[in-house]
């Protein structure tokens, strides 16, 4: 790399110095949201069988619940909309949406669908074969279950650091290299490739290091297994690396990209994150995979649309193409980062524990910081979110994972199982009147927490069941 200048805006200096979440946006258009009176919020909980996933976005005064697809998009983003192309064939929205992701990644190939999940199916499809074993730092959720659909194994490479929320590791999403050396040493042959996912979104959305990317991309070399990354949280999570790795604080968040993509064949994303659209995502290959990006385009065609539309309006790859460069934006990953930091503190503020540091997408709490009376069966995590929605209107989501990892001493396949509750924030969407409001619902929520009783599972399907799941409170 060519010698560096220090690319910290003065704008972020300032916003540092006087310690201020001042956005660097201003509000042009508001949509109105509605606080449900308690009665109100009790007879909407009940109805939606004590679920999240049942309560109507309309009931939802603050809305937690993910931050995908739920960003706020920006002047220019609405104006490219107005000039998309909707031509059926090699529309010149696509080539300005192709030429943004080779720019911003480096990948040459590039193939659109129209959410995350249609490239995690396209993928798997293509590449995995069942009894495979797809290694990564953690899969997340409808990664895990589009490798299950191919009746492959799932395993999840996570340090145990990430168990131990009061300890300030930088990195908590880095892969545990001790496991993967050993579940390669074992398990290799059956390694289709390696999944490295930034930022890492069930590690409490923490990321991953350049050093440790670099570690991964080197074993696997050694064993000839390529490395795809899951690019949904990428800016965040090279604003990190910029901000808590040493060497980083003089390089640009395009460049950091771009470094951390060098070690990968390919990646896939979800751009309802870090590109701030409301529906869209991509395939994106290195120049030596133009047989699998062909093959990639066949399946689009087959799933999602002609091969230069991928299921999206030309008006929404207009929007995309300039939500990835307002993402990779400084002083908005600033000021980003800094408004999951005020929430996480204004939890620890009213005694409950939370992940530290704070990650980029949300909030992970230890739900037994609240409710530890409750023994798993009684359910602590839909304790919360249902007292939460009860307090004050606010949808956040609390799932219970169950991790495939492997022993790193023998490499045998062994399994975790937690709880952790998600605070996830809307990108450009929510003020600091409005976390400050999060918190004192949190406030209230501590206070009454050892009343709950617990709650006790009516239904939920084996695939996604967090999707579709009913409860019922215990008397």
């Amino acid at each position: 790399m060519s010698k560096r200048k220090n690319t910290t805006s003065r704008r972020g200096q300032l916003q540092s110095e006087m310690e201020t979440l001042a956005e660097p946006y201003r509000i042009k258009m508001v949509e109105r949201i509605r606080l449900l009176d308690r009665a109100e919020r009790e007879k909407v909980l009940k109805e939606a069988f004590y679920s999240m996933a049942y309560i109507n976005a309309e009931d939802v005064f603050i809305d937690l619940a993910t931050d995908s697809g739920t960003g706020a998009m920006s002047d220019e983003q609405w104006a490219g909309m107005m000039r998309g192309d909707e031509a059926y064939i090699r529309s010149r929205s696509f080539f300005e949406f192709e030429k943004t992701i080779q720019e911003v990644f480096g990948y040459k190939h590039v193939i659109p669908t129209h959410q995350g999940r249609a490239a995690e199916n396209i993928i798997m499809e293509l590449l995995v074969s069942p009894e495979q074993i797809i290694l990564s730092n953690t899969h997340f959720d409808t990664t895990r279950a589009h490798v299950q659909n191919q009746r492959a194994v799932p395993v999840d490479l996570i340090k145990d650091v990430l168990w131990k929320f009061d300890e300030e590791d930088p990195f908590k999403g880095n892969f545990d290299v001790p496991r993967l050396k050993a579940a390669l040493e074992k398990h290799h042959e059956r390694v289709p490739f390696i999944l490295i996912t930034v930022l890492n979104n069930l590690a409490c959305s923490s990321p991953v290091s350049m050093k440790n990317i670099r570690e991964v991309s080197a074993l696997a070399r050694k064993y000839r297994i390529p490395v795809y990354f899951d690019a949904c949280r990428f800016a965040e999570n090279a604003y990190f690396i910029k901000t808590r790795e040493k060497g980083f604080k003089d390089w640009s968040i395009q460049e950091i990209v771009r470094e951390m993509f060098k070690y990968g064949d390919g990646c896939w994303m979800s751009a309802k994150k870090d590109a701030i659209v409301n529906i869209g995502g991509f395939i994106a290959l290195s120049e030596k995979h133009e047989e699998l990006a062909r093959r990639c385009q066949e399946r689009l065609v087959l799933y999602e649309g002609f091969m230069t539309y991928g299921g999206l309006a030309g008006r929404d790859l207009e929007a995309l193409a300039v939500g990835l460069r307002e993402g990779i934006d400084e002083d908005y990953l600033a000021h980003r980062t800094q408004q999951v930091a005020y929430l996480a503190r204004l939890f620890e503020d009213v005694g409950v524990q939370v992940s530290k540091p704070a990650g980029g997408s949300g909030v992970f709490i230890n739900v037994d910081s609240l409710y530890g009376h409750l023994p798993p069966e009684k359910l602590p995590g839909v304790a919360l979110v249902c007292d939460l929605y009860l307090e004050g209107g606010v949808r956040a989501s609390a799932i219970p994972f169950h991790l495939n990892t492997v022993d790193p001493k023998t490499g045998e396949l062994c399994n975790i199982d937690f709880l952790l509750a998600r605070f996830a924030l809307p990108r450009r969407v929510y003020t600091k009147g409005h976390l400050d409001y999060v918190g004192k619902v949190m406030a209230e929520v501590k206070k009454k927490a050892r009343k709950s009783k617990g709650y006790r599972l009516v239904s939920a399907p084996k695939v996604l069941g967090h999707f579709f799941v009913k409860f019922e409170p215990l008397k």
